[in-house]
């Protein structure tokens, strides 16, 4: 391959980018770019160009039997995050008035057979815990032998062993013990900076700044409620009670976000009703689950990675090859810009390739203060017999992995990678490594 006419298309392709991207108009041409096969210069450059122009822009390479991808944003906030595992927004010990004075109401020493069978376990929740609150000083259930303590109290309130409402009340006494309040995760969301909203705030921070003054004033430290329940052993009637009590309190919640929106929307010069109300619904809705991802400049990772975090990966058996394929990643580059040909593609003996490739591995760990730390030989001699390959199969799979960042980036549904992807085609591996 001769890289002089590459590079040369790549300094073209690169300007014009420029040239559009920062026009005044950018999103009319691009949502996202995604750059494929370029060289570490080329990264660095384009990386400059799309923040610049705050467009998104994922980097994906396929090399031999190894490959990486990266994203580059500024900010990407999401708000439909659906994590595989999360708690229900059930409120059993800390239960608003309505869902206490429901659980009130209803007789957990009934001695029809039917209908203790059919009380709902959030309301069997939600009185145990307020039993045991009041003989055990105000404090719930904390330690191993308290817990197991609480569900054997569980286990006597029972009058028939087929009572599945009672198990599935042993089953759910873990979100009993959850504690109240917000997580650290949506704490530094709602203290990060950008909670102090100007005319130029996105819609997301807006409806942050919304969430912080509610947790502080009506949540009682609290998020709004998401308002669902999962099924349950119950009888019809109290299923359907309980369901219209969650959803008015989930509904009344939403109301005082969205008019907190409005009055922050007036306040910094913008429409207040900019923001549809389907789209605070759902931030409402998934409060708890916000996530804010913030991506550092491929350069700033290049020149100044984490030093610690980069030796932790060269010392780890578990990441060695991976951190290594990054390493030579960035090391055939150099060989590239110095000698205009990927190791694996000179004139010369595979011999000088390999000692090539090798010092200028060596001179990179130095310089990124890596001193006296190296790569194994196999690695480095497999990176040459490469010669620069774009082997289908890898290809492949490194654009399916793309795909499927573009998709979460566009959509703003569920997380995208933090950090450089890297895929181990010789262990058949994939490792995302956090270097700044």
């Amino acid at each position: 391959m001769d890289l002089r006419l590459n590079w040369v298309t790549l300094e073209t392709i690169l300007w014009w980018m420029s040239q559009v991207l920062v026009s005044q108009r950018p999103s009319v041409f691009f949502t996202v770019v995604v750059a494929t096969q370029l060289v570490e210069e080329s990264m660095v450059k384009l990386d400059r160009i799309c923040r610049q122009a705050n467009v998104m822009l994922i980097f994906a390479r396929s090399y031999g039997l190894t490959g990486l991808v990266r994203i580059s944003v500024k900010e990407h906030t999401v708000i439909e995050s659906k994590p595989d595992h999360f708690l229900d927004d059930l409120r059993l010990n800390n239960p608003w008035p309505e869902l206490r004075g429901f659980a009130e109401a209803i007789d957990l020493n009934v001695q029809d057979p039917v209908a203790h069978k059919h009380i709902p376990y959030v309301v069997i929740l939600v009185k145990m815990a307020d039993e045991w609150i009041k003989s055990h000083g105000g404090a719930l259930p904390s330690t191993r032998e308290e817990k197991r303590e609480f569900k054997e109290l569980l286990k006597a309130r029972m009058i028939a062993m087929d009572e599945d409402n009672y198990k599935e009340a042993i089953d759910a006494s873990f979100k009993v013990f959850a504690l109240r309040g917000i997580s650290s995760d949506l704490q530094r969301i709602i203290n990060d900076s950008c909670a102090e909203v100007d005319s130029s705030s996105s819609n997301f921070w807006v409806m942050v700044a919304a969430l912080k003054e509610f947790i502080a004033n009506e949540g009682g430290g609290e998020v709004p409620l998401e308002g669902s329940i999962p099924d349950m052993t119950s009888s019809t009637e109290h299923y359907v009670n309980l369901q219209k009590i969650y959803q008015a309190k989930s509904e009344a919640d939403f109301h005082v976000i969205e008019q907190r929106a409005r009055d922050i929307l007036k306040k910094i010069g913008r429409d207040p009703h900019s923001i549809p109300k389907a789209t605070i619904k759902s931030f409402c809705k998934n409060a708890r689950k916000l996530k804010v991802c913030r991506y550092h400049l491929i350069e700033d990772e290049y020149n100044n990675p984490s030093l610690a975090e980069l030796q932790k990966y060269l010392t780890d058996e578990d990441y060695s090859i991976a951190v290594g394929f990054y390493i030579l990643l960035r090391a055939v580059d150099c060989c590239a810009a110095n000698f205009n040909s990927f190791p694996g593609q000179f004139d010369g003996g595979m011999d000088e390739d390999i000692s090539r490739l090798k010092s200028t591995a060596v001179s990179l760990l130095n310089d990124l203060g890596c001193n006296g730390l190296t790569l194994t030989e196999d690695l480095i001699n497999e990176m040459c017999r490469f010669g620069a390959a774009e082997l289908h199969a890898v290809a492949a799979f490194i654009g399916g992995i793309a795909s499927q960042e573009v998709i979460k980036l566009i959509t703003k549904q569920f997380v995208p990678m933090s950090g450089t992807y890297i895929f181990n085609g010789i262990d058949h591996k994939s490792q995302l490594l956090t270097l700044y």
